[in-house]
């Protein structure tokens, strides 16, 4: 088996799982969706530093702590990443998995914005296209439905930043995601305490929501070591075109197991937006920076 095949069975893996990720948080019936979060922080955390201890990335990691200007740029990540977790298992919980489905679809372009906006990177006029584009689909929604579809655009915006800030850090997915959760760690479990405190934790309800609970740090951490594998053997291009599939089987996810309702103003903003991301993906592509063979 070759690199690039490990690499795309990696990618898909990876992207799979994420896209699943629906039908996991919605086994967690009647925990409000802040106090699943506090639990994928503390477990995530948990999980990771005996991944970290397995893999000797200590070394990383105690660079990054004794690092003060770089610690700054970890904790916005960690902000942003927990309010786009919160914001997500928020959506399943609601039965909004297609906006958080478009959130998804939406992140690459504002990605592009953001890059245009913030690092003045030039925008090719397929780029900008497809930016416009992506706009006009939001348009569709907020004149026609008279709602502007805010879990979306938290959604894409929160991960788009998250994208922004963890690029100025010198640390590896693993690395720093362990470092994001370590800083939102203290708010964790003093959160944990003050529901224990109260009464009100769902840990101790059963076995079985205790045992959710401390799942999802795995479940956070699994596809993330995943695609670490994905993004070490594959093209930047061909990992982009394998981003699709998550916001993919959350869309069906939500219309085939949910049941959600599409109304034709919904699908005709999908529509745009989908082809705002095929001028994205095509332009991506066709002028991606040529690769001699045999180089991958």
């Amino acid at each position: 088996m070759t690199e690039v095949t490990k690499g795309v069975g990696y990618g898909l893996s990876a992207y799979t799982i994420w896209g699943c990720f629906p039908l996991f948080f919605a086994l967690f019936e009647g925990v409000p969706a802040f106090e699943i979060l506090i639990h994928r922080i503390i477990w995530s955390c948990v999980f990771l530093a005996l991944v970290i201890s397995g893999l000797r990335r200590w070394p990383a990691v105690s660079a990054a702590l004794a690092n003060p200007a770089q610690l700054w740029r970890v904790l916005a990540c960690a902000l942003l990443i927990a309010i786009n977790w919160g914001i997500y298992i928020y959506s399943v919980e609601t039965r909004h998995v297609l906006q958080a489905s478009l959130g998804y679809f939406l992140t690459p372009l504002v990605n592009v914005a953001l890059g245009m906006l913030v690092l003045r990177e030039r925008m090719g006029p397929w780029q900008m296209a497809a930016v416009v584009l992506a706009g006009v689909g939001i348009l569709i929604q907020l004149v026609l439905l008279g709602e502007l579809p805010w879990i979306s655009l938290v959604l894409a915006v929160s991960f788009g930043t998250y994208g922004l800030v963890r690029k100025q850090v010198l640390l590896d997915g693993l690395s720093g995601l362990f470092v994001e959760t370590l800083l939102l760690l203290p708010v964790g479990l003093l959160t944990f305490g003050w529901l224990v405190g109260e009464g009100v934790s769902s840990f101790g309800d059963s076995a079985y929501i205790g045992t959710l609970l401390m799942a999802s740090g795995i479940v956070t951490a699994i596809p993330l070591l995943l695609f670490a594998g994905a993004a070490r053997r594959l093209r930047l291009a061909t990992v982009g075109f394998l981003m699709y599939i998550n916001p993919t089987l959350q869309f069906f996810i939500a219309l085939l197991v949910f049941g959600e309702p599409l109304s034709e103003v919904q699908l005709a903003s999908f529509v745009v937006i989908w082809i705002a991301l095929g001028l994205y993906s095509w332009s991506s592509w066709h002028y991606r920076p040529r690769v001699p063979a045999g180089q991958n």
